[in-house]
């Protein structure tokens, strides 16, 4: 990672050079770009499968961030920068060694990963291949490395992944990731966490890949608050589903939100029944929670796991939705829907 000082002077070197190069951009380029986003590339794909364009290249550079050559990269930065002081500058930022284990190794290629240089280098590098695309006239959309071209039928696929791979190996010596690059249908491919549907008139959706990250990462947080109190675990959950869902607020189909709210609300009663521990806990607590007795018994001495129980009709008698929602649990559905009505 690059120090305090050089995270400075890249920024400083940033704010000169995007007025330079960003005006000149493809109107098909999204990443780390001022006034642009995600959301805006998963939204342009989408128009272009609607607009007839329902076969896609999915092409995936191999290891773009660490194989970008030098000599190529700055070649193109010095179409547009004169100044040679500033030019050794950005040079020197690109042959800064690595440490690892407290060694210094050399680098001939690769951009500075983790400082704010890096995404514009990497902008103007493959600028020469979104121009080869609007030379011969393709529908793409890119993102960073990722870059999805839409076409009409699978051949016409096939020609392009060996024309752009081509492409990318003669003119700006990369190399695709022949085993992640596939021609394909949309709707089976994930773009930047998103899906969509086969329909005429495609909706997007949460991709099967990022729901299973996130109930990971979910799954992980209630591992931890097992210790701790279901208000302090229900607020951490709320910071991370908030961030969730804001970033999938584009997402069209809405059984995936609602589906995933009532996951999290097991969760919360898996928790609650771990922390309750003995049988005659669960007993009192049951009771307590408003279950009748008769009821109770047999279901805090079932020997099922949590998991089981968690799902059982007594916690959801005992734990309802609405007493979550008290505690502070937020609704994912709730909240794509604001999300949406505002977009």
């Amino acid at each position: 990672m690059p120090t305090v000082l050089d995270r400075f002077i890249q920024q400083a070197v940033l704010q000169v050079l995007t007025p330079m190069f960003d005006p000149a951009f493809s109107e098909s380029s999204f990443g780390y770009r001022p006034g642009r986003c995600a959301q805006d590339a998963v939204a342009a794909g989408r128009d272009h499968v609607e607009a007839g364009f329902r076969w896609v290249v999915d092409m995936d550079v191999e290891k773009f961030f660490d194989r970008v050559n030098h000599d190529v990269l700055m070649a193109r930065v010095a179409r547009k920068v004169k100044d040679k002081r500033l030019l050794t500058l950005i040079r020197a930022y690109l042959n800064a060694g690595i440490m690892v284990e407290g060694v210094v190794q050399p680098r001939n290629e690769g951009t500075p990963q983790g400082g704010p240089l890096s995404p514009l280098l990497s902008n103007i590098l493959l600028d020469d291949l979104d121009k080869e695309l609007e030379r011969r006239g393709h529908r793409f959309c890119r993102y960073a490395d990722d870059a999805n071209i839409y076409v009409r039928s699978q051949a016409a696929g096939e020609r392009v992944m060996v024309s752009m791979g081509r492409f990318l190996e003669q003119r700006l010596r990369l190399k695709l990731n022949r085993n992640k690059s596939v021609v394909d249908r949309p709707w089976k491919r994930t773009f930047l966490g998103y899906s969509m549907t086969p329909n005429k008139e495609p909706k997007l959706k949460v991709s099967r890949d990022a729901l299973k990250r996130a109930k990971g990462d979910l799954r992980q947080l209630f591992r931890e608050g097992r210790g701790r109190s279901l208000r302090r675990v229900i607020g951490e959950v709320n910071q991370f589903t908030r961030g969730w869902v804001g970033y999938f607020r584009l997402a069209q189909t809405k059984n995936v939100f609602e589906e995933t709210d009532e996951w999290l609300r097991r969760r919360c009663r898996w928790l609650l029944w771990r922390q309750w521990k003995k049988p005659r806990t669960r007993f009192k607590k049951m009771v307590q929670f408003g279950l009748d007795r008769e009821r109770a018994g047999p279901s805090a001495y079932n020997g099922r796991g949590p998991w089981w129980s968690a799902g059982a009709s007594h916690m959801n008698a005992s734990v309802p939705a609405a007493w979550l929602a008290v505690q502070g649990l937020l609704s994912l559905a709730v909240m794509q829907s604001r999300l949406a009505v505002d977009a």
